[in-house]
């Protein structure tokens, strides 16, 4: 996950490098623990609240970096490049992510589709089956000839938001010194 040197600084700003390495270490424990299934409510309870926790963190800091006039984010995001299927009315088309997060995902496809437009998605997550959703195209950007296309899922189900969750922060522990 690269995050621009701005970002980053502004992070480090947010939240003291000590308290940052401290947090993540025992985040990391919990996250390992949710991963397995070994943790107990309590401990279940203390990941979320953790994870929460260091999302607000890491948006905070994102927030801090933002030009003038843009919205900040709501759920953190993480480059990752992720197969994708996509089933539009006209057709299946097949696409690589470039963001994700637990409540959508961006991809470059070839043309641009209609805002609004619902489909059915298949994304493979490694470690398991391919996450099967709808989604709705809310944003579409012209980058380089293609279309930078942003995705909100719809219904996602508890277990699946939670599977986002936790890949979405084996990046975030990636990014700041293994998962």
């Amino acid at each position: 996950m690269a995050w621009p040197m701005n970002v980053r600084i502004g992070l480090y700003q947010v939240i003291s490098r000590m308290d940052l390495t401290e947090s993540l270490k025992e985040f990391r424990c919990l996250h390992q623990g949710a991963k397995a299934g070994t943790l107990g409510p309590p401990d279940l309870a203390t990941y979320r609240a953790a994870r929460d926790k260091l999302a607000r963190q890491i948006l905070t800091a994102q927030h801090l970096a933002l030009p003038p006039g843009k919205r900040q984010r709501r759920s953190l995001r993480v480059a990752r490049a992720l197969l994708l299927e996509l089933e539009f009315e006209d057709g299946t088309v097949r696409a690589t992510t470039l963001q994700l997060s637990s409540g959508g995902l961006a991809a470059l496809l070839a043309s641009a589709p209609q805002i609004g437009e619902v489909v059915k998605l298949s994304l493979g997550i490694p470690g398991g089956q391919p996450l099967q959703a709808d989604a709705r195209v809310v944003a579409v950007k012209e980058h380089l000839g293609n279309a930078m296309t942003s995705f909100q899922f719809l219904g996602l189900g508890e277990a699946e938001a939670e599977r986002l969750e936790k890949f979405v922060f084996d990046a975030v522990l990636e990014y700041f010194g293994g998962a």
